[in-house]
Parts: structure tokens; sequence; C-alpha cells
């Protein structure tokens, strides 16, 4: 008789067990992205978002519908660090000025869903104007659009004049961008008014640009004092910051003040490259932008100073790219999407190979090195119960052919499928 009720109680433990699943996937190949090693035809069993188990399909007792991957190489969502999703690729320059806050908050909208589609579930916003980021983010969270998580920096702040500002009208618009602030305490200003209305990172202009109008791309813009000031605020209000970056000596300037990450990072020197393995600071380069920029961007109307800053930076930035993955920095995935149309995150993957790293490592810098940066390898990052059901599935093995991550065929986020190409 006891023997009777203990199995009536395991079979009914084991009933609402197989019950409580929202979904359970059949895996062919599951990459540790840790190790590059994969564990083939497993179970990912999914519950309120997240994954609750991962094993063997041979140890799995299911009567019921399943999602079949057995055929697919099935790896943790993506993530990317430098994009702008209110931004278009198709409107730069003097086109901007067409644009209104509320017309970009519309375009993030397409954007954020092509990303999502390419795979990137979780993204660093690195600057938007007029909070449109932070609204993007709430309106993903609460199910309104769909599209990645995102880790919103609101405006980005700037020096009057640099390439964080608005320097495309002449002085009667009295034209501003919406981070500009000057000296030590201007900024901390900023950067309180930033967390205020509810940025995640602060991200801050620490040289000159190549698609602002006026301003010489490796030149340094806020001062030490003045960085220091940011990232002392930032941190103490829990927020990790971003440096944009090409100037050697700018770079080296950022990552003394306590960045987190340094974007784009073009003329990084030797120098630079010590002090951010040193300090453990990100470089976070986007090497496939610049064959966007050179055979697309006098239609789109990037200006022909811009055009001339990019030939002199693109070759350079992916020869220090190759010097930093060798001499061991930690790097981090940021594409800039934006400059380029947003869904062609994943092209980058190829450049990242073909300029230094395995193909592993560039899957490792979009995964566990992004999670890390962002904060938030608790949740996401790899594929392990307790995390979010982020989860893509790809035709080839991308350690085999590392283009395919251009083409993601299947994408799920928080356990819902957003993409099925099967």
């Amino acid at each position: 008789m006891k023997k009777n009720i203990f199995i009536a109680i395991i079979s009914l433990t084991m009933a609402d067990y197989a019950c409580a699943h929202d979904s359970v996937i059949r895996a062919g190949n599951v990459l540790d992205v840790e190790t590059g090693r994969y564990s083939s035809d497993q179970f990912i069993l999914i519950e309120d978002g997240r994954i609750i188990e991962i094993g063997d399909w041979s140890d799995f007792e299911l009567d019921g519908e399943f999602i079949d991957l057995s055929d697919k190489y099935v790896l943790p969502g993506l993530l990317d660090a430098h994009v702008h999703l209110t931004g278009d690729a198709s409107i730069h320059g003097y086109k901007r000025l067409t644009r209104s806050v509320p017309r970009q908050a519309i375009t993030g909208v397409r954007n954020a869903e092509r990303t999502l589609n390419a795979g990137f579930t979780t993204v660093r916003n690195v600057g938007a104007s007029g909070y449109a980021d932070i609204a993007l983010r709430d309106a993903i969270y609460d199910g309104d659009v769909p599209g990645p998580r995102i880790i919103a920096a609101g405006p980005s702040l700037g020096i009057t004049g640099g390439h964080c500002d608005n320097n495309l009208l002449p002085a009667e618009y009295e034209a501003k961008g919406d981070g500009v602030a000057d000296g030590p305490w201007a900024v901390r200003a900023k950067v309180r008014e930033n967390k205020k209305y509810g940025a995640d990172v602060i991200k801050f202009c620490a040289t000159g640009g190549v698609l602002s109008k006026g301003t010489a791309v490796g030149a340094q813009q806020y001062t030490l004092e003045e960085m220091t000031a940011i990232v002392e605020e930032a941190h103490l209000a829990g927020m990790k910051v971003a440096a944009h970056a090409h100037g050697a000596e700018g770079i080296e300037t950022a990552i003394r003040a306590g960045v987190d990450s340094v974007e784009h990072a073009s003329f990084i020197s030797s120098t630079g490259i010590r002090l951010a393995i040193d300090n453990g600071t990100y470089l976070s380069m986007d090497i496939y932008v610049s064959d966007y920029i050179l055979s697309e961007g006098e239609k789109v109307g990037i200006l022909e100073e811009s055009l001339e800053k990019e030939r002199k930076v693109g070759r350079t930035q992916r020869e220090n790219f190759r010097r930093a993955v060798q001499a061991g920095a930690r790097m981090a995935f940021g594409t800039d999407a934006a400059v380029y149309p947003h869904g062609q995150n994943g092209r980058q993957f190829a450049y990242m190979v073909d300029w230094g790293m395995t193909p592993l490592q560039s899957i490792q810098a979009a995964t566990i090195n992004n999670a890390d940066l962002f904060g938030v390898s608790d949740n996401v990052g790899t594929l392990e119960p307790g995390k979010f059901a982020d989860i893509i599935a790809l035709d080839e093995d991308p350690l085999e052919n590392i283009d395919i991550l251009a083409d993601v065929s299947w994408v799920m986020k928080d356990g819902k499928v957003f993409k099925d190409k099967n």
C-alpha cells in the first residue's frame, strides 16, 4: 500500500512537472560558448521565459509537442554593445535635420524588430535624442512592440561643438545636442539628468568623430578632469560608462578616467592597449561599418569631410583590432548599427575573424564578453538553467562557417519565438 502511494505521488509530481514548462526544444547541437564544445541531441526545457533544464534528449520523456531544432546549431542569443536603434542608415548628414524625435522613435520600432530577427536579443543603445531609446526600451519590455532587450544611454554627453553636439546649423538657430555639457560639475549634472529620465548606461564623446561636422576624428575633447567626473558620477549611480574615442590620447585618457568600454578605438596605441588590458577595459571596435560608409555613404547623405575621415580610419582601425586581439585585450562586439542598416549586425563576425579572431572568439565577444560588459551575465550570454530563454538556431556550424551568423534562421527571446524560417 505504501509503495502504491509512493508511486502515485511520484507520478503526480512528474505529471505536474511535465505540464509546468512553457515549451521544450529538441536541439541538434548546442554550443557551449565558453569552451567551444557542442553537446548533441539535447533537450532545453523552458518555463516562464527562462531555461530550467538542459540535458540529453534520450533521458527526457515527453508525450506531446516540442520545437524541433534537431538539425540546427543552437547558440545563446547574441548581444551588440553599440547600436543606435532610433537612427536610420539612409538618413545622414543634413538629412538628419528633417527627423523629429517622435519620428526617430517610430524608426526605432522598425529597427528593433530587424535587430531581434538578426539574432540579437540584447543590445546596448549608446545614444539617442530626446530619450527615445528609453521609451523604446520600455515599450519592448511592456510587450507593445517586438525587439531586443535594451540597455539604454539616452543622450550622449559631449562638449560644445564636439562629436556629440549638433554642428550642422548656423549660430542663429542655437542648435545644441541634448547631452552637451562643459566642465566637471556640468557633466555630473548631465549624468544625473540622464539617470533621472531612465538611462541604464552613460556614453560620452572623448574625441572627435567620423560622422560629425567640423571635428578632427582623433582629437581629444573632454579633459581628464571632465571624464573622471563623468565616470565617478555614473559609477556612484550604479551605471557603467562607454567612451566614444578614436584618437590615441583620448583613448588613453578615457581609460585612465575609468571607463568600462572604449568605442571605436581606431587609433589606439600600444600604450592604450596595455592600459586597456591592465584596467580590464573592453574595446568595442566596429570594423564592419567602414565598408558601408565608403560604398554607400555619399548617396545617403554622409558629408564629404566625413568620407575623407573614414578613408583614414577604416584600415587603421582593423589593423589595431588585430593588435588588440593578439595582445589579449578584452574585446566586445559592437557594430554601430544605424550607420549601416539595422539587421546586418551579424556581418561583422566574418570581419572579426578575417582580422585576427578565431570563430569562437568572435562568438564569445557577442555573448559572454558583452554579457560581462553589460553587467548581465547572470541572465544572458550562455545557455544555462536559470538564464533567460534567449536562443538562436543556425543551419550550419558557425565554427566552420562564420558567415552563417549573418543569416540566423530561428530566434527566441524570453521563451517566445520571434523568427522561424524552418
